[in-house]
Order: C-alpha cells, then structure tokens, then sequence
C-alpha cells in the first residue's frame, strides 16, 4: 500500500512552535504581506531578516514530539510506498528520525540567493550584510516559499498522490492551496482519505478524527504497523 502523508503546522505546534493563528504568537507580531512575501522582502529586507532569525532560534529550540517520532517510526517500518509531504519549514521531521521527506514550502534553516539561485545552510543569522558563497551577492534570503510564489516538489507530489492507496493530512487547517487540493485529487485517483486534527477542518475526508497529534498520530501509527504485521 502506498501512503502519501501531509503535516501542517498543528503538528509542530506541541513542540511549541507556533501556527499563524495562534494568540499572541510570533505570527500575530508581524503582517504577512511584510515578512512572507516577495514584495514585503524587498520593501523591508532587514525586518525580513529579523523575523526569519528568531523563527530559526525557536526552530533550534524546539524537540520533536511523539507525532514526529511516530511518523519516523512508521518511516522506517513500514514496507510500502510512503511519502511525507510537510508544509511546515522546521526539522522537526528529521530531527525524529524521518527519511521520505519532502519539504514543499522550503526549510528555515537553509538560505537562497536570490542573485544566483544558489542555496545552502543557514546556520546562524542572515542580514542584508551576507553574502552569498558561490557569487558574492548580499543577496541572501531565507530558503522558504513565500506567498505568491511556487512550492517545492510539486511533480513529485503529484506522481505520489496519483499513486496514492491512503492520503493522511495532519495538523493542517486545509485552507492554503495547493496543499488543500491534496485530499480530493488523492481520492480522484482512487486513495482513502484520512484526517487527523484538533479540530475538523471541515474538507471532505472518508474518515476524521480529532484531537491532538501527539495522541492521534502514534495511535494511527501502531493501529497500521500492527495490521501490516
């Protein structure tokens, strides 16, 4: 059976990482269309740079919580096709142990340069002063996708999902397209549908089920590895 899997914000929330609705998160200190657009970035790269700085400190902060390390288990037991498809821009996944991996809205700690294309580790603070390894350019930005631009991997996404027997979206509010496609063109093509979430979405899935990650997804984990057994 193959397995397509995506994981929104939700379920790195309970490792303290905040989602865009969060009351009084880092989300609600600054307007999108300043800090996670193209435009807001050449408007006001040095704000940019600042919000992107302390998202990575809190990224380095966090730990994976026991959804992350399920899936990881569930990564590396089970003998079908799987594909984790994850919007969110933490290492949370890989940091638990996750090696079917595609991070369709970049990652934080990885920058680009918007000069060259050229990309690489962030492993400490960009600022308008850095410069690009391969051509010198300060023009350096965080390696994620803003609105208004491409994700990442989408052909590949779209190979899985068309193959997909089982499409499982967790932790995700299902609003943000492509993404929120992803459940329907994965049952156009013949896949159950799973949902896994505090609280429904309100998407059509053939099954949903509420509550938090770190209680669904190990529960769902060991439920599919013992059938496969």
């Amino acid at each position: 059976m193959n397995i397509v899997i995506l994981t929104g914000a939700g379920i790195s929330a309970e490792s303290g990482l905040g989602t865009f609705r969060d009351a009084g998160g880092l989300w609600t200190r600054y307007p999108l269309e300043e800090v996670a657009t193209p435009e807001g970035f050449a408007r006001n790269p040095a704000l940019v740079h600042d919000f992107y700085n302390e998202r990575r400190r809190l990224c380095r902060e966090a730990r994976p919580n026991a959804a992350h390390e399920a899936l990881a288990r569930l990564d590396a037991e089970w003998r079908g096709g799987l594909l984790l498809v994850t919007q969110n821009v933490d290492d949370l996944h890989e940091r638990a142990g996750s090696r079917r991996l595609l991070h369709m809205h970049g990652e934080l700690l990885k920058r680009l340069c918007a000069a060259c294309g050229g990309r690489g580790e962030a492993p400490g603070d960009l600022s308008t002063a850095s410069e690009c390894p391969g051509c010198g350019a300060r023009a350096l930005r965080p390696d994620v996708v803003w609105f208004g631009e491409i994700p990442y991997h989408m052909e590949e996404i779209g190979a899985a999902l068309a193959a997909a027997d089982l499409f499982v979206s967790i932790g995700t509010s299902g609003e943000v397209y492509p993404a929120a496609g992803f459940a329907r063109e994965a049952g156009f093509a013949g896949a159950r549908t799973l949902e896994l979430n505090l609280e429904a979405s309100g998407a059509r899935f053939d099954e949903a089920r509420e509550g938090p990650a770190t209680v669904l997804v190990p529960a769902w984990v060991e439920e599919l590895l013992s059938a496969q057994s």
